[in-house]
């Protein structure tokens, strides 16, 4: 199994602890930010792990977009990532790993990969940590074309909403998909937009049916079924939605690199988008 992951896009723990004394600058290990503990990189990190914080590298610093191709470019420069390094990606809640992957992916950058089950599991196992901070040397990145085949935007989802041949999964949690809340429970203020409730003729998929307690995804056949049962067969186009789309990049994940799902795109403005643009059309079963 750990062959195979590694020849795919997982690693396992266990390889990555094996491996970490002789890891050369072909490989660079990233840690992601959260939003439950964004302190967690000061608190305890793999050795030689980067911190990315989410937003501020992942997101344009002027407008509600992705970092863009030369901002991209200098992120990976000083994080000392050239064209050729294989990125490691995990995180204290596992899909901002995932978010930074297909973020990536987008801007041009194939050679990543997931821990798998993310510091969850690297913690479970005892597996080494430290605080001190590494000294990265700075590589060329010269700015890659980029591929976001895997992203659509609201007028792409509002065009298919009655396309028989396109299942749209909503991963949210249960109270946000039926109308309840807007964010998860844990969050303390429920906000990210100004209506509650679910893009019509989307299907609930809870993000956290795929994932076991060490947050390692279940077996494929478990995967695969989740996704049939909700009409998501391999044949259809399918696309992934959330709050600000890090749970949706998970799913997609799941299809796209443990099931072989080709026809997969993630709505990136979600429901905080969704949820608060005049004139686009919503489901609220709590109203019910």
């Amino acid at each position: 199994m750990e062959k195979q992951e590694e020849a795919e896009k997982l690693v396992s723990t266990r390889w990555l602890a094996e491996n970490l004394g002789t890891l050369s600058d072909s490989i660079r290990i990233i840690e992601v930010s959260d939003m439950k503990n964004p302190e967690a990189y000061t608190e305890g990190h793999i050795p030689g792990a980067v911190y990315w914080p989410w937003k501020e590298s992942l997101w344009d610093a002027t407008m509600r977009e992705f970092v863009s191709p030369k901002d991209f470019s200098q992120l990976m420069e000083k994080s000392g990532i050239g064209h050729e390094t294989t990125i490691i990606f995990y995180s204290n809640a596992c899909q901002y790993a995932h978010y930074a992957f297909w973020v990536c992916m987008m801007r041009g950058h194939s050679k990543a990969k997931i821990l798998h089950g993310n510091r969850t599991l690297w913690l479970e196992e005892k597996r080494p940590m430290v605080r001190d901070v590494s000294r990265i040397k700075s590589v060329r990145y010269p700015v890659r074309a980029t591929d976001e085949n895997s992203r659509i935007g609201r007028e792409g989802i509002l065009a298919g909403l009655d396309n028989p041949d396109r299942v749209l999964l909503d991963v949210r949690t249960r109270e946000e998909f039926m109308g309840e809340r807007v964010s998860p429970k844990w969050m303390e203020v429920d906000h990210g937009a100004q209506r509650k409730g679910h893009i019509p003729g989307g299907k609930h998929l809870y993000y956290a049916e795929l994932l076991n307690e060490d947050e390692t995804f279940k077996p494929r056949d478990e995967l695969r079924e989740s996704f049939c049962r909700r009409g998501a067969t391999s044949d259809k186009e399918i696309v992934f939605y959330c709050r600000l789309s890090h749970r949706a990049s998970m799913v997609w994940f799941a299809a796209r690199f443990l099931l072989g799902y080709t026809r997969t795109k993630v709505y990136d403005g979600s429901w905080s988008e969704w949820g608060s643009i005049v004139g686009l059309p919503i489901v609220n079963e709590s109203l019910k």
